[in-house]
């Protein structure tokens, strides 16, 4: 049993949906080159709809001070997301700048890219365990690209971990088996098209990690 973060969230019903369904972390895109991403007037919204004990999780890519104070002035987050090349250093300078707990992504394709996830827990509050995007993708996340989950099996971390990459609503039971995952998180496993949520799936995907 795990539980789950919907992320890539755009819509006040989508954000209703996953909330009903029992996700406890909800994602906001704050990456103009995805599909799912969101003004911080229009998060502000979405944010505001969200019951106390639900995570606002904010998504950033390598994002300079200016966005980040942007966002956090207008945005009431409870989580910073970094999804890019953000160093251990930058994780730290993130940390104490804006106060909140701060979660970084890292992408794995074999063992080689396991060490990445000692060097983050060292700054990091939270893990984000992805597939690393293909060479040429635009985005860093939200592929719907898998990795092998066995290299996860039986490893722990300093931090709490989350893992991601190419989980639908129907093998995300299996990934939660083989990897012994905490927390889930999805984004487009959940959609009809890229950037639009599909509540059936949202259900169906949080009832499969929750077994």
């Amino acid at each position: 049993m795990a539980e789950v973060k919907i992320c890539g969230l755009t819509e006040a019903a989508h954000v209703a949906a996953a909330v009903d369904a029992g996700a406890r972390f909800l994602g906001f895109v704050f990456f103009p080159k995805s599909p799912r991403a969101v003004t911080p007037e229009q998060a502000a919204v979405l944010a505001a709809d969200v019951p106390v004990g639900f995570a606002r999780v904010g998504l950033f890519v390598d994002p300079d001070d200016a966005l980040l104070d942007e966002v956090l002035s207008a945005v009431p987050l409870d989580v910073i997301q970094l999804h890019g090349h953000e160093t251990p250093d930058r994780v730290a300078a993130v940390k104490a700048r804006c106060g909140l707990p701060v979660m970084k992504a890292v992408g794995l394709s074999g063992p080689e890219d396991l060490s990445q996830l000692i060097d983050y827990g060292v700054v990091a509050d939270m893990l984000l365990v992805d597939a690393k995007p293909p060479k040429d993708a635009v985005l860093p996340g939200g592929n719907g690209l898998a990795f092998d989950w066995r290299l996860l099996s039986g490893r722990r971390w300093l931090r709490p971990w989350m893992l991601a990459g190419g989980l639908t609503p129907e093998n995300v039971a299996e990934a939660v088996r083989l990897t012994g995952a905490p927390i889930v998180d999805v984004s487009s496993g959940v959609e009809s098209a890229p950037g639009v949520k599909d509540v059936v799936r949202i259900r169906a995907f949080v009832a499969s990690a929750q077994g």
